[in-house]
């Protein structure tokens, strides 16, 4: 049996023709009227969920205002459908909702009583409607379609009853796809807290006892930073160097106090540092000779390529060039971020930006290790204790990092605790990775259950259904029939 004969009680309508209204609302500040702390609720784009109304991302408006903007009152299974900005959010207005006014950027589509609002909010949530608000979405910036072009959507209209045989079945299988997800939900907090795991082991020693029975003549920390501290002082040019290097060697340290090995010791940064240093202030550019990398580019541990800015100022360049190996602390940002640290391996020329610092760390800390020591719960705890709060971000000073007390150990352990963590992230990357297909494989196959429904085939069809045709001719006899209501004309609130 052919598609066409299969569908033949099915019918190809526009949205109009299934509605007795599509309209918009409206924005209380432009009638002089105000938001409020609570009260009826204000449905915006983002309060648009998963097919509902999310609650608790609604504004509130009064009653006086509910009654003022009469036309963005909504009523019990009206669809909501986004016009303006994010397009295509759909949710169907519940008994529990009322009462409530939406906005501007939201469609409000009444439909007949006769029509199934389940089936048709997984029609405008399907690819169905998408090439529609491709071809209709325009503006700079803020993308929006008008109301004629809503109203035009074409929409595959099955009879009654198979309606809501198709939102049955689709909610069937979405149940399903539903719980494989939720399985999958625990993965990243999974693979986040091994991570963790994995770096304090490293950072207590425990990742290496068996390297280090292995290797027991190996330069302990006290030795090591003795050696650092004779090279420095006669590396130091002037006596005022020394004193200052002096004084960061009679520091002593009191953060770290975690259990490690013998041979280890918290050693606070600037004793194995040379410099730490701030980035550029200069204002970057849309396009230029070589990237900026500023705090959204330090991800992870390491430098994400995407987002950057740009500079040809051929003496920021030279100031501020990063070399293989260099370490950039993120020095600015929420209270939640502020720390991040990652590594610059040389993937192209880039300088940095003033809200990271470089660490111009000496040859015997190794600077992979330093970058896992600085992204381990055990340095954002210290980053915690030290930042200074502001209005909206956190602050973490060069003199607060380098006072940073560091779990020291030989170079070679160093490298040999480098590259086992880097073993274990790489599984737990293959595992993220794995995670990632399996969602865009459940987004596809969410896709794929909707996509056979409008095309007919995700359940059988009844030739004792009363074909849609049938249903059409309904709804246009009681559209006929609708007295319809007087518009009422409000003036704007006085100021």
């Amino acid at each position: 049996m052919d598609m066409n004969t299969r569908l033949k009680a099915w019918e190809l309508v526009q949205l109009q023709d299934l509605s007795h209204r599509i309209t918009k609302g409206t924005t209380p500040t432009s009638l002089g009227l105000s938001f409020t702390d609570e009260g009826i609720l204000f449905v915006k784009v983002e309060s648009l969920r998963e097919g509902r109304i999310n609650k608790d991302l609604c504004a509130f408006i009064d009653e006086d205002a509910h009654q003022v903007l009469e036309r963005s009152q909504l009523q019990e299974n009206d669809i909501l459908f986004s016009i303006a900005g994010t397009l295509g959010r759909v949710a169907i207005v519940q008994k529990e909702d009322l009462p409530a006014n939406t906005n501007q950027a939201l469609a409000i589509i009444r439909l007949a009583k006769s029509i199934n609002p389940e089936y048709i909010s997984l029609a405008l949530s399907s690819r169905v409607i998408e090439e529609s608000i491709r071809q209709g979405g325009r503006g700079v910036g803020l993308r929006n379609l008008n109301l004629q072009q809503v109203s035009e959507f074409t929409i595959p209209l099955p009879p009654l009853n198979e309606q809501k045989r198709i939102v049955a079945k689709i909610e069937e299988l979405r149940s399903k796809t539903q719980k494989a997800r939720e399985a999958l939900e625990v993965i990243p907090e999974l693979c986040d807290r091994f991570r963790q795991s994995v770096l304090a082991a490293a950072f207590r020693g425990d990742l290496t006892a068996d390297w280090r029975e292995q290797n027991p003549d190996v330069e302990p920390a006290s030795v090591l930073l003795e050696r650092i501290k004779r090279k420095r002082l006669l590396e130091a040019k002037t006596e005022k160097q020394k004193q200052v290097l002096l004084e960061a060697y009679a520091y002593e340290e009191e953060y770290g106090d975690e259990v490690i090995p013998e041979e280890w010791q918290y050693i606070a940064l600037d004793k194995l540092c040379y410099s730490f240093q701030y980035g550029t202030s200069a204002k970057s550019l849309s396009d230029g000779s070589i990237p900026v990398l500023r705090m959204g580019n330090l991800q992870n541990g390491e430098i994400d390529w995407d987002n950057l800015v740009y500079t040809s100022n051929e003496d920021e360049i030279s100031k501020y060039s990063l070399n293989p190996g260099d370490v950039l602390f993120n020095r600015t940002n929420s209270p939640e971020l502020v720390g991040k640290t990652s590594i610059y391996r040389g993937e192209r020329p880039a300088i940095f930006a003033g809200y990271l610092i470089r660490i111009n760390n000496s040859s015997e800390l190794d600077s992979e290790y330093l970058n896992y020591c600085l992204n381990s719960n055990y340095a954002k705890d210290y980053c915690w204790q030290v930042k200074t709060d502001g209005v909206s971000q956190s602050n973490i000073n060069a003199q607060k990092l380098a006072k940073f007390e560091i779990p020291f150990c030989s170079i070679e352990e160093q490298r040999e605790i480098a590259k086992q963590i880097k073993g274990v992230l790489q599984i737990i990357s293959r595992i993220q990775q794995k995670y990632q297909s399996m969602e865009s494989y459940l987004a596809s196959l969410d896709r794929a259950i909707l996509a056979k429904a409008f095309r007919g085939e995700l359940v059988e069809q009844d030739p004792t259904d009363e074909p849609a045709s049938v249903l059409l001719e309904r709804i246009r006899t009681e559209r006929a029939t609708a007295t319809p209501k007087p518009s009422k004309t409000r003036k704007k609130a006085k100021a």
